[in-house]
């Protein structure tokens, strides 16, 4: 290890053990005390590679005494490290709170890397990874879906989703609601293990097929960024069609602010 009092953030396999990188490996080893989203699946994985560190729950769910208490381990001088069910820790899940609780302590926060359910899916969906929005999961509902799926309706970039498997085919309609039918997605299910799929296609038949084919597993969604539908170019608006819209807002009740920013938003134009 490399000093005392160290915050070891460690990723751990999505699926697949031997994605487990020996650096990890050796840090897991080490440490006094885990951090881990699931103790239950985590003790699966350090007896794997026989470690046996001190094991803490800490998830969405935990209280500041939990954060309190991982800082104490800390700052007495025994190193912890902090995993997640899967991938990267921090990445979706509330391990930020406990990275910036030992910065501001003046604790040594140390990156183990290894792999990202994002970083995954972006590199075989086939879509452009060179810069993406990653919006992980969205509320089930509310004002605030509504906002970040018309926020993903206009972005130029892909944009990365995580979903629970039975709530899939509600996030493709409301995608296609919001994108267009035709804009293309990849449903990338199982990474890493042995029902790995990676499933593209428009939203309307991604939407077709998961209504018909329940989804099972981790699901990682990548949706095509406006203008890149396999790789041609987003034909521009017909005028007729914004109006159409318009019209449509107004007769359902929307209030101008909202209906000039879903607008603005669908098609790509200036406020």
């Amino acid at each position: 290890m490399s000093s005392p009092s160290t915050l070891y953030v460690v990723a751990t396999p999505l699926g697949h053990l031997g994605d487990l990188s020996t650096r990890a490996v050796e840090t897991l080893r080490a440490v006094d005390t885990v951090a881990a989203e699931d103790t239950r699946r985590t003790l699966g994985l350090l007896a794997s590679i026989d470690a046996h560190p001190r094991l803490l729950s800490y998830h969405a769910h935990s209280g500041a005494n939990r954060a309190e208490a991982l800082l104490a381990v800390l700052t007495a001088g025994r190193d912890v490290a902090l995993v997640t069910d899967a991938g990267t820790p921090a990445i979706s899940d509330p391990g930020h709170e406990l990275v910036a609780a030992a910065r501001a302590a003046g604790l040594t926060v140390v990156p183990i890397p290894g792999p990202s359910a994002v970083a995954t899916a972006l590199s075989a969906a086939g879509l452009p990874g060179d810069r993406y929005l990653f919006l992980g999961f969205l509320p089930r509902k509310g004002v605030e879906r509504k906002r970040l799926i018309e926020r993903a309706a206009g972005e130029a970039w892909s944009v990365v989703f995580f979903e629970a498997a039975n709530r899939l085919p509600e996030l493709l309609d409301d995608l296609a609601a919001a994108c267009g039918a035709e804009r293309h997605a990849v449903v990338c299910r199982e990474l890493t293990k042995l029902h790995e799929e990676f499933r593209a296609g428009t939203l309307a038949t991604l939407s077709e097929h998961y209504g018909e084919t329940a989804a099972r597993g981790e699901v990682t969604l990548v949706l095509a960024g406006r203008g890149d539908h396999a790789g041609e170019d987003e034909p521009v608006a017909d005028p007729a069609e914004i109006m159409a819209a318009v019209r449509a807002g107004l007769a359902a009740g929307e209030s101008r602010k909202d209906l000039v920013r879903m607008v603005c938003t669908r098609f790509g134009l200036s406020r």
